[in-house]
């Protein structure tokens, strides 16, 4: 099944956190907090202006975002937990910057 979101909506799957800490020990799924992280699946087609002109989201399918604790609504598409949200709950991109520590040659 495939599925767009309308106007300023964006489809979201989050990113699972991970099941040790740095230490090693092992976080038991009760007390795990839900992931705030996420990849974008689906945008809809933006929002319009006060001159109704159509201005495009500024997040686009395959962005890693950050959003809300209490963001969105949760959905289950086709056997996966995703989340439906505004682009506004949406709190900002992640970006990929080269590692540390490496000279330009």
């Amino acid at each position: 099944m495939s599925f767009r979101p309308l106007h300023d909506r964006v489809l979201v799957k989050r990113i699972e956190a991970e099941e040790k800490t740095k230490g090693g020990i092992i976080i038991p799924d009760t007390a795990k907090e839900k992931p705030q992280e996420g990849e974008v699946v689906a945008v809809g087609s933006g929002t319009r202006n006060e001159k109704g002109e159509l201005v495009a989201l500024d997040v686009k399918v395959g962005d890693r975002i950050l959003f809300g604790k209490w963001s969105g609504t949760e959905i289950k598409l086709d056997g996966d937990d995703l989340l439906i949200m505004k682009e506004s709950d949406i709190l900002g991109v992640l970006e990929v910057t080269a590692k540390k520590g490496k000279k330009a040659a």
